[in-house]
């Protein structure tokens, strides 16, 4: 598995390291060997949102931090993440928050204390609206094309008889 990016750095893999003290560290363990679509991203705005009432705690997200245009004003947090898109980490530090990285949460505080652990929403994806299988089920279709012709007669709309 060496070269892959799901893979942690190794000063975080060894078993002497702090990072297997605490239950809080396993879970960060466990999700730092997640895939990239079982870490799914998550926005500033949703953040913000969620830690709205718990002010001070350092905020922990094993994925990447996006930014969202629709927020107009950012907070003052403290986010420790694997990643932040440019746009989002200036906005973080504009605010006069913080953004670290793992390793520096784990200097910061080895058990996992006065944090908050978040992650995204894994069922987002647009693939996810195709899964599921039968009728009734309100699956996506793949469809080959998107025009006129296309998958808009019985069933699909309400004034062509039904829609399923």
């Amino acid at each position: 598995m060496s070269g892959k990016d799901t893979e942690p750095p190794p000063s975080l893999r060894t078993p002497t390291s702090c990072f297997w003290s605490s239950s809080f560290n396993k879970v960060v363990l466990r999700r730092l060997y997640m895939s990239k679509i079982n870490r799914p991203p998550m926005s500033v705005s949703r953040i913000a949102r969620t830690v709205k009432d718990t002010p001070g705690k350092t905020v922990v997200v094993v994925s990447t931090v996006t930014d969202d245009v629709r927020l107009v004003e950012v907070p003052k947090l403290s986010i420790a993440a694997l990643r932040f898109t440019a746009t989002a980490r200036a906005r973080i530090l504009a605010a006069g928050g913080e953004c670290l990285t793992l390793d520096q949460l784990a200097l910061r505080c080895p058990t996992g204390s006065n944090t908050v652990l978040l992650r995204g929403k894994r069922n987002s994806r647009e693939a996810v609206r195709h899964f599921g299988h039968g009728p009734h089920k309100h699956k996506r279709p793949y469809v080959l094309s998107k025009g006129r012709k296309f998958e808009k007669a019985r069933g699909r709309r309400k004034s062509r008889g039904f829609k399923v």
